[in-house]
């Protein structure tokens, strides 16, 4: 589990072990609360790769696999250490290159959980800029985009936005995938709705980051009597927690579940986009496109 130590997603982690016989593995850079910590930086792909084999070495059945961690930025300014756009990396290319290895190590019946985000779609009202593509070339490298725009921030909205459509694109791709279709694995990507309070924005200037934890108050919650898409982190995290343990139900070949409300926007609905994401991402990281 990455994204497991703060959050929505600390709070899914305290439910997840209290199944019997699971053993809950997160990366972290510190110790967590519950279950095992692993080191994994997700701004560095070669961490991700150890990180991966490191699970392999462990364990020889994995039964549920949940990409949760995120981040936003104010700007496309920031770099990793291999070179690419660092919303992107942690949002979509770390966690597409930590899936791809552990596939084969997935149990019958596993469970792939990879959180979204209601803002890449421009139907949710969410505020912030929406994706016009999910071209994983041109996120990882936004100096490319003719289109870029040349506000920072709405620069660096797009990258967040753009990322989470690229998770939905991974999950619909891999629901193509002849295990499962067969039914012997799921699938889905979670939108938890505006969840505001979490380390998601950790990494936006001091106003910014301390608004964010202000909405995330009981006094700030005031705003879902405004709008349902905002969810507080108990409910987002024991919604993830249910979706890995398997008590919610998600339709056969759906790949989607939305906390609130809300569908796949039209982009993350195009099983073209799907395979091109999937295709460009593989040859970033240096995998086969298969």
């Amino acid at each position: 589990m990455t994204g497991g130590t703060s959050g929505f997603g600390a709070i899914a982690a305290e439910r997840i072990p209290g199944a019997d016989g699971i053993r809950l593995v997160h990366s972290a850079r510190h110790a967590a609360s519950t279950g095992e910590a692993l080191p994994l930086d997700l701004s560095s792909l070669d961490s991700v790769r150890t990180f991966a084999a490191t699970v392999r070495e462990r364990s020889d059945r994995i039964d549920g696999l949940v990409l949760n961690a995120g981040m936003i930025r104010s700007d496309v300014a920031a770099r990793t250490v291999d070179g690419f756009e660092t919303t992107f990396v942690v949002n979509h290319l770390a966690h597409y290159l930590l899936l791809r290895p552990l596939l084969p190590a997935l149990a019958d019946r596993a469970v792939v959980v990879a959180t979204s985000s209601g803002t890449r779609d421009p139907a949710t009202g969410a505020g912030l800029v929406p994706p016009r593509h999910g071209d994983a070339g041109l996120l990882a490298h936004p100096e490319r985009d003719p289109d870029l725009d040349t506000h920072p921030r709405k620069a660096g909205q797009h990258a967040y936005t753009a990322s989470k459509l690229c998770t939905v694109l991974t999950m619909r791709r891999l629901s193509k995938n002849d295990t499962v279709r067969a039914g012997r694995i799921t699938a889905v990507a979670f939108d938890p709705g505006q969840v505001f309070g979490t380390g998601l924005a950790r990494a936006l200037p001091t106003p910014m980051r301390l608004a964010w934890r202000g909405l995330g108050t009981r006094a700030g919650m005031f705003l879902r009597i405004v709008q349902d898409t905002f969810n507080t982190q108990t409910e987002a995290g024991n919604t993830l927690a249910d979706l890995v343990l398997g008590d919610i139900d998600v339709p056969d070949g759906r790949g989607y579940l939305a906390l609130r409300r809300g569908e796949p926007s039209v982009l993350a609905r195009s099983d073209e986009q799907a395979e091109r994401s999937w295709r460009e991402s593989a040859r970033l990281v240096g995998l086969p496109d298969r």
